[in-house]
């Protein structure tokens, strides 16, 4: 499973203006709402709903924030930069600045944890995640993620 298979390029934001985590996760949403004629208050709702159980800032400046729709026909995802960061709840404590959304149908639990982990994986390594925060636009930060992608 690659990345690219559920990240289209209109999907990826290079200056999220949200200062709070409610924001961010709406401005993640919106291209996704638009593209695949999903409801994104849903949308909105489900990830709000995924950080009541607990932050998805995994530490690093990363946040994986997910959830399962029902009636989704696959796999969707959105990226979002912010430059100043974020108070995520991060398990470091520290601000988050590289957002992924991930959204899965309802009964899709290995392929929603496979893509979890894929993407968790390639935002371990410091120097991708500095290159994404250099990058000059979403083009850029788009063409990272799948040459990230597709060493794995």
């Amino acid at each position: 499973m690659k990345i690219v298979e559920f990240l289209r390029s209109d999907a990826v934001i290079a200056s999220l203006s949200g200062q709070a985590a409610p924001a961010v996760l709406a401005e993640l949403v919106r291209p996704l709402a638009a593209s695949q004629k999903v409801d994104g208050q849903r949308l909105v709702e489900t990830l709000l709903d995924r950080e009541k159980l607990g932050s998805t800032g995994i530490g690093e400046g990363v946040a994986i924030p997910h959830g399962k729709v029902p009636g989704l026909p696959g796999l969707m995802a959105s990226f979002g930069r912010s430059a100043g960061g974020v108070d995520f709840r991060a398990i470091d404590g520290k601000p988050t600045h590289l957002f992924f959304a991930l959204f899965a149908p309802e009964n899709s639990a290995g392929t929603h944890l496979k893509a979890l982990a894929r993407i968790s994986r390639i935002f371990k390594n410091p120097a991708f995640r500095e290159a994404i925060m250099k990058a000059p636009d979403a083009a850029e930060i788009y063409r990272l993620i799948e040459a990230e992608d597709a060493k794995y």
